[in-house]
C-alpha cells in the first residue's frame, strides 16, 4: 500500500490507483559530487529507476491516471508533449501494459540523441504517432484524431493531460513527500532543507510542495524552470495547488487544507536558456560531472539545468550547512537494446527529419 493511503485510508477506496512503479525509490548520498562542489550533506532521491523498463518522475502520475483510465471502461488514452516527450513515452509504455492503446500529440523540438530514442520506443510500443508544428495546429489536430478515434471504436480517448499534472495526477507526487518523510523516518538520510527539482508542467513541484505540507517536514521546494514561462507561473501553480488539495480533501475529510502562498514557491528562472529543449553549456556541464562523480544520467532539457541551478547556489555559498536533496526526474534505464531493431523509415515522414539532420551541438559529444 502507498504511504497515502496508509495516512488516509478513506482515499483508497475512493481515489483510482494501478500499481506500475519500483517504489519507494532509493535515496543515495552523493559524496564524490557534494565534496566537488563544496556541499556536505548532498542526496538524490533517485526516481529515474522508478520503474522496470523505464524510469522519470511520469511513473507516479500514471499510476492514478491510466487507472482513471481503466475505471472508465476507456480503450486508448491521448496525450501530448513535443516530440521526445518523456510524459509521451511512459504513457506509450505503461498504458501497453495495461492493455490500453496510445495516441501521442507531439509538437516539434530541437533535435536530441533522446528524441530519437524516445520516439523509436513510441513506436516499439505501438503508440500512434502525430506531429505538428505548433500549438494552433495540434489543437484542430487533437479535434480530429478525437472525432477520428470516436468514430472508429465507438468511443473517445481519455485524455491524458500535458506532463500527466492535472490534480489527479499530481497525487502522485503528494505521495511522494509521504514516501521521502518515511525514508528520513528510517534514517536513509537526514530531513532536507531544500529539494531541488526540474519545474515543467508542474504537477511534481506542487505535489511535492502540497505532501510536504501534510507531512511533518520543513523542505522547501526549489523548482528550476525549463519550460516557456508564459506556461509556468504562479496564477497557474495556485490553482493545481488548490485543486490537488480540493480533491484530496473532498473524497477524505481528514486530509486539511491547506493555503499557498508566494513564500511556498521559490522559482529560478536564470538557467531556462534560449527555449524549452535547448540544451546549455552550464547544464550540460553539469550532466558531465554528475555522470563522471556519480554514474548517475541526467539530461540536457530538465535535470541538467535544474542540477545547474543547484551548482550555481553551492558556488555561491547558500548551501553552506544546508541539507541538500536532488530529485532526479529523469529516466536512466537503458532501453537501446531493445529499439535496436526499429528502422525509423518506419515512422510517420514527419518524425524522419531526427534522425537524417544532426542534433543539437551540445548534444553531439555524449
Amino acid at each position: 500500500m502507498i504511504q497515502l493511503f496508509e495516512h488516509y485510508p478513506l482515499l483508497r477506496n475512493k481515489l483510482p490507483y494501478v500499481s506500475l512503479g519500483n517504489f519507494p525509490t532509493p535515496i543515495q548520498k552523493l559524496d564524490r559530487l557534494g565534496k566537488n562542489i563544496g556541499i556536505d550533506h548532498f542526496y538524490i532521491k533517485r526516481d529515474d529507476l522508478s520503474g522496470e523498463l523505464y524510469g522519470g518522475n511520469k511513473i507516479r502520475k500514471l499510476e492514478f491516471l491510466l487507472s482513471h483510465a481503466l475505471q472508465t471502461r476507456a480503450k486508448e488514452v491521448l496525450t501530448f508533449g513535443s516530440a521526445g516527450s518523456n510524459h509521451a513515452l511512459a504513457t506509450a509504455i505503461y498504458a501497453q501494459q495495461i492493455g490500453l492503446k496510445s495516441i501521442s500529440m507531439l509538437i516539434s523540438q530541437p533535435n536530441a540523441h533522446y528524441v530519437r530514442f524516445n520516439i523509436l520506443m513510441s513506436h516499439y510500443c505501438k503508440a500512434e504517432l502525430h506531429q505538428y508544428r505548433n500549438m494552433r495546429f495540434l489543437f484542430v489536430g487533437n479535434i480530429y484524431q478525437l472525432l477520428r478515434h470516436k468514430l472508429k471504436y465507438g468511443k473517445f480517448p481519455k485524455i491524458i493531460p500535458l506532463g500527466g499534472s492535472s490534480p489527479l495526477g499530481t497525487i502522485g507526487y503528494v505521495n511522494a513527500a509521504f514516501e521521502l518523510e518515511e525514508q528520513v523516518m528510517e534514517g536513509k538520510m537526514p530531513e532536507p532543507d531544500l529539494i531541488y527539482v526540474a519545474l515543467g508542467t508542474m504537477g511534481t513541484v506542487v505535489g511535492l510542495i502540497l505532501g510536504l505540507k501534510a507531512t511533518n517536514l520543513k523542505s522547501r521546494v526549489i523548482s528550476v524552470l525549463v519550460a516557456n514561462e508564459k506556461f509556468i507561473h504562479l496564477k497557474k501553480m495556485t490553482k493545481l495547488f488548490y485543486k490537488t488539495n480540493s480533491l484530496l480533501h473532498s473524497l477524505d475529510p481528514s486530509f486539511p487544507e491547506f493555503v499557498f502562498s508566494e513564500k511556498d514557491q521559490d522559482i529560478r528562472h536564470d538557467f531556462f536558456g534560449q527555449g524549452y529543449a535547448h540544451f546549455t553549456k552550464e547544464g550540460m556541464n553539469a550532466v558531465a560531472r554528475m555522470e563522471k562523480n556519480e554514474g548517475i544520467k541526467l539530461d540536457g532539457t530538465y535535470t541538467g539545468k535544474a542540477l545547474n541551478a543547484l551548482i550555481d547556489d553551492a558556488k555561491n555559498q547558500y548551501l553552506k550547512n544546508k541539507v541538500v536533496l536532488f530529485w532526479n526526474t529523469y529516466n536512466s534505464k537503458d532501453f537501446s537494446d531493445v529499439i535496436s531493431t526499429v528502422d525509423y523509415r518506419q515512422l510517420p515522414r514527419c518524425f524522419h527529419r531526427y534522425f537524417e539532420e544532426e542534433v543539437q551541438p551540445l548534444d553531439r559529444n555524449t
